[in-house]
């Protein structure tokens, strides 16, 4: 039903309903049928990733204490839970865990003496890992767990020198999102819940420990480091890192840590930050972290950056001295408001984060350099957005995904989430205008701020702001296109760019062979055409062609991984093998899984590609994160 045709009365009741999750069928106007809403709203809030249960218990505050131990690669220490009771009868606390050893488990009695309580672990799941359940007679204000990691926890990485810049310290690195915080501390790993934290962290004197929390800019090696989070969080966001680290200021709130061979092309390359925190706030409101700090990890990093409040994780990929592939900065920063700010309640819903951050990015990186620029990106997701479809399930292509019932989390991260997301929220830009849609994300922000909430819970707020300010402007029917129905709907306007027009040309000529490659006019190319050229190619090129390129713009061996994620598997799929020593030494050299997969998927496309590859990946495994091994993995199998 179209809200152009629908009562005041009947769109009141329709708020209500979707705000509170409630499946409804609303009798439509005679011009036009009843749209129903799909039934996936009536449990939005339930998280089937995690074996909590917040509606009976819910942390409030976290206090760790750990040991890192390089030589047995594990964290050791205990975790303290300050507890929300929600159920006066409750007499059990269910942690998530995955590969933990639990030594004891005890509960702070009113005296402030401390009792052993009762627990089990379930066995485990392969995905979800095991519940601990805590038993008790009473309920207990505070809950201490004593517990180990293992050297295979899933969330960290432990580095040895020889795969860091510095080649002479090890380092530590964790990666939480999406489920796997619960491998390195005891937790209710869901989205759905927010705690502050502090942590004291042990390590070698001559080493730096960070978290995602209040860092020092000028810490004292002395091999202990407190930190605080005042501001509550989700599990997911929760991050540590232990290396060879040094500071440096980019402004009064903002910085760069690095190891400090990297440290200063880092802060040159990353210069602009603190003015990407003054556009965003101009646009939708206060940075409410206190600071914004980066940490350059080595580039084993499984992805292009981690949203970390105060400390966003960074790979080094992105660092090609020219800022052209900066607008990663502005995504992570984005997640300030849009994921760290107000979060969604579970991962089905996660475009609640990545679809509107992914909005955000466009908006920072068109004010700071242009909407030209902000169009080539634009035009480039949604091409890839378009190719990811052909190969994604339908029911893994709409917005407000289904539950995912014994699916791991990390199937939700889809260019749907991210680019259809944004497509979706560029839509309700161009028809209620860019002014009223800035108030509405800036309002929407605001009501929502520290809290983790559900597709209903937005679909509510739309409908009491701009859909109730305007209600002749989105229809009903287009809502449903956008958010429930697989694909791009026909009525999207796509993005377009004069530069990628003459860029199509140039391919074009190439291609038809009425130009040689070192004749196209690519001089004064910006990074992302250079993209949208390689993007444009077909499926297999000439061993002419290829050579002919290769000469002319020596994408071989490139220092670029977002060329060279499209030009090896190119050169793959066309038998040019000239180009496997680089493409061996580059999958030895990154782990960043956007820029590797689509290099191992084209080796394993035949017998002897795939026999190259897995020697390949037995050699670069040591260095890849345990993510990023379990995604190569699939690919060859």
């Amino acid at each position: 039903m179209a809200l152009r045709s629908a009562s005041r009365s009947v769109l009141l009741g329709l708020i209500g309903l979707l705000a509170l999750g409630v499946v409804a069928t609303v009798q439509a106007a005679p011009a036009e049928p009843a749209v129903e809403i799909d039934p996936a709203l009536a449990d939005r809030a339930r998280d089937e990733h995690s074996y909590a249960e917040p509606d009976k218990v819910r942390i409030r505050d976290l206090a760790l204490n750990l040991h890192v131990d390089f030589d047995t690669r594990s964290l050791r220490g205990a975790a303290d839970y300050a507890l929300d009771w929600q159920d006066d009868k409750a007499r059990e606390l269910v942690l998530d865990t995955r590969d933990l050893s639990i030594d004891k488990v005890l509960g702070r009695r009113a005296d402030g003496l401390w009792r052993r309580l009762d627990f089990k672990l379930d066995a485990p799941d392969p995905v979800f890992g095991s519940a601990l359940r805590i038993e008790m007679r009473r309920q207990y204000e505070v809950v201490r767990v004593r517990y180990r990691t293992s050297q295979s926890a899933s969330g960290l990485q432990w580095l040895e020198p020889s795969m860091t810049a510095g080649g002479k310290q090890p380092f530590l690195f964790s990666q939480s999102q999406a489920i796997h915080a619960r491998s390195w501390v005891p937790l209710q790993d869901t989205p759905s819940v927010r705690y502050t934290y502090s942590a004291v962290v042990h390590t070698p004197p001559n080493l730096v420990a960070l978290m995602s929390a209040d860092n020092p800019v000028s810490p004292v090696r002395n091999g202990r480091y407190v930190f605080r989070m005042s501001q509550p969080i989700p599990s997911y966001l929760m991050a540590i890192a232990v290396g060879d680290l040094a500071f440096k200021p980019i402004s009064a709130r903002a910085g760069v840590w690095a190891e400090p061979q990297t440290l200063d092309a880092a802060v040159e390359e990353f210069a602009d930050t603190e003015r990407m925190i003054e556009v965003t706030e101009s646009l939708y409101g206060p940075y409410r972290w206190e600071r914004y700090d980066l940490l350059i990890l080595p580039p084993s990093f499984p992805f292009g950056g981690m949203e970390n409040p105060r400390l966003s994780f960074i790979t080094p990929t992105v660092m090609v001295g020219d800022k052209s592939l900066v607008s990663l900065i502005a995504h992570e920063l984005a997640h300030s408001w849009s994921g760290n700010l107000v979060t969604n309640a579970s991962w089905k819903d996660i475009w609640l984060n990545e679809g509107f951050t992914s909005y955000v990015e466009t908006r920072i990186i068109e004010a700071l350099y242009g909407i030209e620029r902000a169009q080539m990106e634009i035009v480039i997701e949604q091409t890839s957005l378009r190719r990811a479809l052909a190969e994604l399930d339908a029911k893994d292509q709409v917005l407000v995904l289904p539950p995912l019932e014994g699916r791991d989390p990390d199937d939700a991260l889809s260019p749907v989430a991210y680019i259809k997301g944004a497509w979706f929220l560029s839509f309700l830009e161009q028809r209620y205008g860019r002014e009223a849609f800035d108030a509405f994300l800036r309002g929407y922000f605001d009501r929502y701020a520290f809290q983790s909430i559900d597709s209903g819970t937005f679909l509510g707020h739309l409908r009491e702001t701009l859909m109730a300010a305007q209600p002749d402007v989105v229809s009903e029917t287009e809502l449903q296109a956008w958010l429930f129905e697989p694909g791009v709907p026909e009525f999207a306007v796509p993005a377009s760019s004069p530069r990628f027009t003459a860029v199509d040309a140039a391919r074009k000529s190439f291609l038809d062979g009425e130009k040689a490659a070192a004749e196209l006019g690519s001089s004064d190319w910006s990074t992302q055409e250079w993209l949208h050229f390689l993007e444009g190619m077909p499926e297999v090129l000439e061993s002419a062609q290829l050579i002919a390129l290769d000469e002319a713009f020596r994408f071989t061996g490139t220092a670029n991984g977002e060329f060279a994620m499209r030009w090896y598997p190119l050169a793959e799929r066309s038998g040019y093998f000239e180009a496997r020593p680089a493409m061996a030494e580059f999958l030895k050299r990154i782990g960043r899984r956007k820029l590797i997969m689509p290099l191992y998927t084209a080796l394993a496309a035949t017998p002897e590609g795939l026999e190259f590859a897995r020697a390949v990946f037995a050699e670069a495994r040591p260095g890849y994160h345990p993510i990023t091994s379990a995604s190569v993995e699939a690919a060859l199998k």
